[in-house]
């Protein structure tokens, strides 16, 4: 796969087949469009492209909104686009220029002039340009205009798929750790890098790696113990996660922590991935480091049958 960090560093190509979408995720729902995509291109004798924003439109348009938490940063949505066999991927830079595109202007300059758009496949749904004027019936009209093809995923395949990024967030939210994986076709993961903590665990036998995650809009599941799976380097190892604020300390900022089995080399400065593979329980407070001590073994007893059965 080619990625472009700009539209402008792209040259358009004779038969491009289309897509447009921020794919946060890259979920099952955006593979049925991928699939779509490929499957046209190898019809056609076609090149893939998709183009997609960074930042979230929405955190640019609505900057003061603290809310929307993405299910993956740029380099693990770089990442799994590359994984479903994407050709061409352009990461357009979305600031407020660029938001005050007509949908004319877009279809026009962008899709057409830029890339050479030949076949465009779309969601039943999908909106583009200023204040989301654009939809379907507007590349619709357009399309023998600037002589492009239209195939729109229709409303019953997308729905029949029950997938939505907003589905699989709330899933995270509510430790619905399955249900997240499953509407996702993977296991979902956080990346970070390994910093120096207080090293309470360590005096208790278990001795934790401190995650921290650079992006601030990258979502992060329900506090609790989770069964999990570190890949670092190429290596994978399992282990356990913990998210929250320690209340058995007495509180503080929220910490992700993670307890690698069997593991002991030093791996301070590292950037290390976590996939969640199942929900052990929620956060609670344990009086004292003994009690948690007792809690700890009994969650790694957990985690290690969650690990062994899936």
């Amino acid at each position: 796969m080619k990625t472009y960090k700009h539209i402008n560093e792209f040259t358009a190509l004779p038969n491009a087949v289309v897509t447009i979408g921020t794919f946060d995720g890259v979920h099952l729902g955006h593979r049925k469009i991928l699939q779509q995509l490929e499957s046209l291109s190898n019809s056609s004798n076609g090149e893939t492209v998709l183009l997609t924003f960074f930042p979230h439109p929405r955190l640019v348009l609505q900057p003061d909104d603290n809310d929307l938490k993405l299910l993956s940063t740029l380099q693990e949505r770089i990442h799994l686009l590359e994984a479903a066999g994407i050709d061409h991927l352009i990461v357009q830079p979305f600031d407020t220029t660029f938001a005050r595109f007509s949908a004319h202007e877009f279809v026009r300059d962008v899709l057409v002039g830029k890339i050479g758009t030949k076949i465009l496949v779309i969601g039943y749904d999908h909106h583009f340009g200023r204040n989301r004027e654009g939809n379907f019936k507007n590349l619709e009209e357009l399309a023998p205009i600037y002589n492009y093809n239209l195939v729109q995923i229709p409303e019953h395949d997308v729905h029949q798929m029950a997938v939505s990024s907003t589905k699989i967030r709330q899933a995270l939210l509510c430790s619905e750790v399955h249900l997240a994986n499953e509407l996702l076709g993977y296991q979902f993961e956080m990346s970070g890098k390994v910093v120096k903590g207080d090293q309470i665990g360590r005096t208790i036998g278990f001795p934790t790696a401190n995650i921290q995650i650079a992006e601030s809009y990258k979502l992060i599941p329900a506090s609790g113990i989770y069964a999990v799976r570190i890949r670092i380097d190429k290596a994978i190892f399992n282990g356990m996660l913990y998210i929250g604020n320690r209340p058995v300390i007495g509180g503080g900022e929220l910490r992700i922590e993670v307890n690698i089995f069997d593991f002991n080399a030093d791996i301070y400065g590292k950037e290390v991935s976590i996939a969640l593979v199942d929900f052990i329980r929620p956060d609670q407070k344990i009086d004292g480091l003994e009690a948690l001590k007792q809690r700890l073994e009994a969650d790694k007893i957990a985690a290690t049958k969650a690990l062994s059965l899936r």
